[in-house]
């Protein structure tokens, strides 16, 4: 069973916090998610190492 990891992040459009749930389980991910505050579609790049460190790249669509 995998648990998701819980990270709050900024929005690029509107700057708010977010909260995402990510899983841990995939080595690269590459996702579209709207803002909970402003609902612009955000590109999420997300990159696990083999130690489980987690690293997030938010971009606007556009970018």
């Amino acid at each position: 069973m995998n648990v998701l990891a819980e990270r709050t992040e900024q929005c690029p459009y509107c700057g708010e916090s977010i909260d995402l749930l990510i899983d841990p389980s995939g080595m690269q991910q590459n996702y579209i998610e709207d803002c909970q505050v402003c609902c612009q579609p955000i590109i999420i790049d997300v990159t696990v190492t083999h130690e489980g460190e987690i690293s997030l790249f938010l971009l606007q669509e556009n970018e």
